[in-house]
């Protein structure tokens, strides 16, 4: 066998993922704080984008991101793409596609208008997108600033370092109290040990547990606590209510959490009447004393498109103008800058600016124009849920989506994800749709995952005291209703609902029934 060595032609396809796919794709799953963010970075990097304003470019030399967009006082057909900007500036589709080595089709496929589409329950589903850069509403640019005038919000540590100011003149305990509080959490417990803070400060256990003590005492109450017992001890004694019965019950708080409520009793040495009162205590008090004062602030889920119910019973779908971000690309800038330009390099870099800023455009229109055709496919699957509730979803997976709307199941996957649907029934994500099929007994439908889960709320809301229902029980309702679901599958969905299992829910009912008979009894 000899080796030898030879020139061959082979000819083959492979996909070259280009810097500009990466970005199309990248801005495809992007939340919308995310995707502000990014088109931030834009703005800084990339001399020839602007932010448009609420109300139009303040030059009107500007060309909107946007099918509707005017550039230095001409006009274009809003039908045409490559109209969007001046023939001498616009490079065409070819250009475009011939100097990024990349196909505008191999990131988004070009959709035509979306048109009025029908519904599974007969309606027509009108869609509406306002049109790509244009504002959400209007301010008068003269009026006050008010966030300028708020107070910033005080933090944990600033509030207990101010007490600390007040209760000791010390050195060293100010300087122990400060160290214990550098350790207290965002909850407000102590993730430090007294032997650990005494060993790591050169200072005497004693006087660190002393002050310890004193950061305990300060507002809110349970601060500084370095397990939930003592946290719930720390506030009782402060209420005066620390007594020895208390005292058992909070020492045993595993108990609690099963509802072994015999055990309690005996354990505490109360009736039951006088089990229900400790309990209802315990719950009034805060096991996380630090969160009022926490430090990240709370994100406001806002969705990405709207869905509303038109007069003639149809779905208007609709893109959230507030959460796009709206970008212009200053033509009459480069042209202006473009004939100054005397240096190669100054002009291939202008060149690249451009051309980054056209894709950056062309591909923000393109994710919303995506986003509106899932989300529209989305309302006529589940039109059952927006018209009569979490009862009538239906089971959705993303390859049904994709297939019906002639896209890649990634492509829809990526569109779905960080995403929110405004509806008239909450603001839910656009996952929220896409539910496990339960399959139905004697050959019935099947049913949404998430509805079988809220029917067994359902029915355990709706149990009595003396009807408690087991996971098997459970099973054989839904069973009667159609829905074959096993047993396993039941425990799971209840323990995802954070609902106890029947033992501890009948011991919960008996303990309340006993204190209402107790009650009862005394009057």
């Amino acid at each position: 066998m000899s080796l030898v060595q030879r020139l061959e032609v082979r000819q083959g396809q492979a996909l070259v993922m280009t810097p500009q796919l990466l970005q199309a794709i990248k801005l495809l799953q992007l939340s919308h704080l995310d995707l502000a963010a990014y088109v931030e970075t834009e703005l800084e990097r990339n001399p020839l984008l602007e932010r448009a304003e609420a109300e139009g470019p303040a030059t009107g030399d500007a060309e909107a991101a946007g099918p509707s967009s005017e550039a230095s006082g001409e006009s274009f057909d809003a039908s045409d793409p490559d109209s969007w900007q001046p023939p001498e500036l616009n490079p065409s589709r070819g250009e475009i596609e011939t100097d990024f080595d990349a196909r505008l089709d191999n990131v988004f496929p070009d959709d035509a208008p979306t048109q009025v589409q029908e519904s599974s329950a007969g309606d027509m589903l009108s869609l509406t997108p306002p049109p790509y850069g244009s504002s959400g509403g209007s301010f008068d640019s003269e009026a006050p600033d008010f966030e300028a005038a708020l107070t910033a919000e005080i933090s944990l540590r600033d509030h207990l370092a101010g007490q600390l100011e007040l209760a000791t003149r010390d050195p060293v305990e100010r300087l122990i109290g400060g160290f214990l509080i550098d350790a207290v959490d965002e909850a407000g417990y102590l993730r430090e040990t007294v032997e650990g803070v005494a060993q790591r400060l050169g200072a005497d256990a004693d006087t660190v547990a002393r002050v310890l003590t004193q950061v305990q005492s300060f507002d809110p109450p349970g601060i500084a606590a370095r397990d939930l017992a003592e946290c719930l001890a720390i506030q009782l004694r402060e209420r005066d209510r620390y007594d020895p019965a208390m005292q058992a019950l909070v020492s045993r708080l595993d108990l609690v959490a099963k509802r072994d409520f015999t055990a309690l009793r005996r354990l505490c040495g109360v009736d039951d009447e006088d089990l229900v009162e400790m309990l209802g205590e315990i719950r009034r008090l805060d096991p996380k004393p630090g969160r009022a004062f926490g430090s990240s602030a709370v994100e406001v889920l806002i969705p990405d498109v709207f869905v509303r119910a038109a007069p003639d019973g149809s779905w208007l779908v609709e893109l959230n103008g507030e959460a796009l971000p709206r970008v212009l690309v200053n033509q009459s800038y480069y042209a202006r800058v473009v004939r100054g330009a005397s240096a190669e390099g100054d002009k291939a870099f202008l060149s690249e600016a451009l051309q980054n800023a056209n894709w950056l455009t062309r591909s923000l229109e393109q994710r919303a124009r995506t986003i509106l055709k899932v989300a529209t496919e989305i309302v006529r699957q589940q039109d059952g849920f927006f018209v009569h509730g979490v009862t009538h979803l239906r089971p959705l997976n993303l390859k049904t989506v994709a297939e019906a709307i002639g896209m890649h199941e990634s492509t829809v996957s990526r569109v779905t994800s960080n995403k929110a649907i405004g509806t008239s029934r909450g603001t839910l994500e656009m996952k929220y749709f896409f539910t496990a099929a339960i399959p139905g007994a004697a050959g019935m439908a099947a049913h949404s995952s998430e509805a079988v889960r809220h029917r067994i709320k359902q029915l355990v809301d709706g149990e009595t005291p003396d009807d408690v229902l087991s996971d098997d029980a459970l099973v054989q309702k839904l069973r009667g209703e159609g829905v074959d679901i096993a047993r396993r599958t039941v425990a799971k969905y209840r323990e995802s609902l954070r609902i106890p299992s029947s033992i501890e829910r009948r011991r919960e009912h008996y303990a309340h029934g006993s204190a209402h008979h107790g009650a009862l009894a005394l009057r």
